[in-house]
């Protein structure tokens, strides 16, 4: 029994290690070689594309935001989907100057339709515009002044998709939402701007990105409606051998959920999603990194791997073999201390690698993070925390029949305001 727990246990170490080690390698990449800064030779012309559902008390200081850019305002408009509202979403988004589609439909619901509806009506009703680009953006958001030209410069070389630097409104207001501004955080130091800088594909995430106006002429409209429509796409567009750009100057700031409840829901749909990608691409991801040698495929299969089940895995299996061992006098000793000493080693690890990320996360994106010093490091501890979360909700999105809902958003701030709650103590 002793054997079988540690070779065990040594399989679930080597399984991580094969699978995840190369992105402590991004964390030195991103140290060794700095992002490159792109001029662009021409303003493109877009249309920013919201797809809300009852978002009256947040999108309007998104819309602000659009039309206060850094940029010729001749070449940018925007687009409002009201999606099965039942609030002052439309009508607040017309006073604040934007084009207004309101859509109707509770069978094909949620913003992967709502996209595929206001990318055709754009398209078939305004063609005179002859926009080179979507900007994508959910109506809670809010830009800095300079995300379009910035997330332009980037696109102006000649990349079809571009995904950007994402912050949050709400760092501070519990430890969920600063669980979730941690990884996001990490995310587009650690592993956008790494791939990135290495010649990799990125992946868009959730919102802040932009779509060349001819990748969706040529998948007909918005095609992609699993649960997590963006890993959808972003897996289907690395399968196929293109990549997606990223811009680490364009910010944009997202609300996160503030409760426990609202992120159990939230991510439950994302894991499903997931599970939803893989098998659906997961064939793909597979054939393209033995045909085309393709890291970018390798990294976007172990993102979209439940990896998170080999940790819930380790820490069943020995407390399986530690109950195993209580009804056998003759191994209880032994046992027990084997399957403890592997849990809290599970367990250590986990959370110790997840620490590490979260201070160096802290350190290095310090300036970006805008809450009080106080808020910054009481939340380190607890990042690990919410990330193991994920196990439980890992297992059940395996067996869980999950739809789309929308996620309440309620911080009605500007870019003023957040930058304001990380003025200096």
């Amino acid at each position: 029994m002793q054997t079988f727990i540690w070779t065990f246990n040594m399989i679930i170490f080597v399984l991580f290690t094969v699978c995840y080690a190369y992105q402590l390698f991004y964390v030195f990449a991103v140290f060794i070689k700095k992002p490159r800064r792109y001029l662009a030779r021409k303003d493109h012309r877009y249309a920013a594309v919201i797809s809300g559902r009852n978002e009256a008390k947040v999108i309007g200081n998104l819309i602000d935001s659009i039309n206060d850019q850094k940029y010729p305002s001749d070449k940018l408009d925007v687009y409002v989907i009201a999606d099965n509202c039942t609030d002052d979403t439309a009508k607040v988004a017309s006073e604040h100057g934007a084009t207004v589609f309101e859509r109707f439909d509770e069978v094909k619901k949620g913003k992967s339709w709502a996209l595929d509806y206001g990318f055709n009506r754009i398209l078939s009703e305004h063609p005179e515009k002859k926009y080179e680009g979507f900007f994508v953006f959910d109506a809670d958001n809010v830009l800095d002044e300079h995300f379009v030209a910035e997330m332009n410069n980037v696109f102006d070389q000649g990349n079809e998709v571009v995904t950007s630097y994402r912050n949050s409104k709400n760092f501070a207001s519990s430890w969920v939402s600063a669980g979730y501004a941690v990884w996001f955080l990490r995310e587009g130091k650690y592993l956008s701007q790494a791939r990135s800088v290495l010649g990799n594909s990125c992946a868009i995430s959730g919102t802040g990105w932009l779509v060349s106006t001819e990748v969706i002429k040529r998948n007909g409209g918005w095609k992609y409606h699993l649960l997590t429509e963006d890993i959808e796409f972003s897996t289907d567009t690395i399968a196929s051998g293109r990549k997606i750009a990223y811009a680490p100057y364009a910010i944009i700031y997202d609300e996160q959920p503030v409760t426990f409840r609202q992120s159990w829901k939230q991510r439950m749909r994302w894991s499903r999603g997931f599970y939803q990608v893989l098998v659906n691409y997961g064939g793909s991801l597979l054939k393209s990194i033995g045909t085309k040698r393709s890291f970018s495929c390798f990294d976007m299969l172990m993102t979209i791997a439940p990896g998170m089940l080999l940790t819930l895995a380790s820490l069943v299996v020995n407390t399986a073999c530690m109950l195993i061992g209580l009804f056998d006098p003759a191994l209880t000793g032994v046992v027990t201390q084997a399957t403890m000493e592997s849990v809290l080693f599970t367990l250590g690890n986990f959370y110790f690698v997840l620490f590490g990320f979260a201070v160096l996360t802290t350190i290095t994106e310090w300036n970006q993070i805008h809450a009080r010093t106080i808020d910054k490091l009481k939340f380190i501890p607890t990042f690990p925390i919410y990330m193991l979360t994920y196990a439980p909700i890992a297992v059940i999105a395996m067996f869980k029949n999950v739809e789309w809902a929308p996620i309440e958003h309620t911080f009605s701030l500007s870019v003023k305001d957040i930058v304001k709650e990380g003025a200096p103590d």
